[in-house]
């Protein structure tokens, strides 16, 4: 064929080359890992009777935790005191093994009163989000900042760690702005809680984030970007996520050899609404970040001893600590008080 009719084909298909990154059709087949317990904890790693956790009324919610040079850090939500859900704080947390925990500092917080009375532009904040820059060599942090305290308006707010470097992951971190929120572009499937969670993670040259919003089931979206920094842009096509039916929040993504798989905040399977479940987390998995399997279960808390919360919130991070196992932290509420400990399982990566 002549070189003119190469660049003509071209031309007709570029508008669908274009789209791609927007648009995508959710996988059909299960995921293609599957997790086994290998080493199960008993009780949590972090507790009401921890001495950091002191001053911290219900303990704790969702972000992340990243590994840095043997050393682990925690980002996490401390649900610090009344109004439940509204005083706040993101706090930062390390540890040489996953189990012994110093907290080291407080990142955010929120006093329990309203913006009129505060003139802060959110009322509580969740789930923070460390992500490394490689183009600034800086960390960059998301949260979730909600307008009501209760949980309506979600925000996503961006803050970049004024150390550079990977040893710049304590901070201090500078806001620079919100980055995804209730607007015009918002979808049919979102709702008044506004933007829920936001996990960004890259796919070759882009960037790709897990978004969640709540209107009649709690779902989640993709949006993408050219810079982590943004401006972020909502898939066009896809949304919401068919992983789940009913209800998932939080998704967390790591990349596993040729696979991303996401782990996020599940439900009893089958349930029409909501309902807590006390053993299983989330998970699905990828081979182009894009088309993501429906949702498989990892038990977290077998019966027995280790299963000592009756509602297992967010999970918080998969850990390679190579040999194909991996860490999972994760929140949870106890079973016999109003706290929720952060507590931990190692698992055995199955092919």
């Amino acid at each position: 064929m002549k070189p003119f009719r190469w660049v003509a084909i071209f031309c007709l298909l570029w508008p669908v080359i274009a789209n791609a990154a927007e648009s995508y059709n959710p996988a059909s087949t299960p995921p293609s890992v599957r997790f086994e317990s290998h080493e199960i904890f008993n009780r949590p790693v972090i507790d009401a009777d921890h001495p950091d956790a002191r001053g911290n009324k219900y303990g704790f919610e969702g972000g992340t935790v990243v590994k840095i040079d043997g050393t682990y850090h925690l980002f996490v939500a401390e649900m610090v005191g009344d109004p439940f859900w509204v005083k706040m704080r993101l706090a930062h947390w390390t540890s040489p093994d996953a189990k012994q925990w110093k907290r080291v500092s407080t990142l955010k917080e929120t006093n329990g009163k309203r913006r009129a009375e505060t003139g802060l532009p959110y009322e509580s904040l969740w789930a923070p989000m460390p992500v490394y820059n490689d183009g600034d060599e800086r960390w960059d942090l998301f949260s979730v900042a909600y307008d009501r305290g209760e949980g309506g308006g979600g925000r996503i707010w961006h803050a970049i760690s004024t150390v550079a470097g990977r040893g710049g992951i304590g901070g201090p971190y500078q806001d620079v702005g919100i980055i995804l929120q209730p607007d015009a572009q918002s979808q049919p499937w979102e709702g008044g809680q506004g933007t829920d969670s936001f996990f960004p993670y890259r796919v070759k040259d882009r960037w790709y984030a897990f978004y969640g919003s709540h209107k009649i089931q709690w779902e989640v979206g993709l949006a993408h970007s050219r810079a982590l920094a943004g401006p972020w842009k909502r898939c066009a096509q896809g949304n919401p996520v068919p992983i789940e039916t009913v209800f998932i929040e939080n998704p967390i993504v790591t990349r596993i050899d040729d696979l991303y798989v996401a782990i996020y905040d599940c439900m009893t399977t089958g349930a029409a609404t909501y309902k807590p479940d006390g053993s299983v987390v989330g998970f699905t998995s990828s081979t182009d970040g894009v088309h993501w399997s429906p949702g498989g279960r990892i038990v977290a808390q077998p019966p027995g001893v280790a299963n000592w919360s009756k509602d297992i919130r967010t999970p918080l991070c998969l850990i390679d600590e190579g040999g194909g196992v991996y860490t999972m932290l994760y929140t949870g509420q106890d079973k016999h008080r109003r706290f929720w400990p952060v507590g931990m399982i190692r698992l055995k990566l199955v092919k």
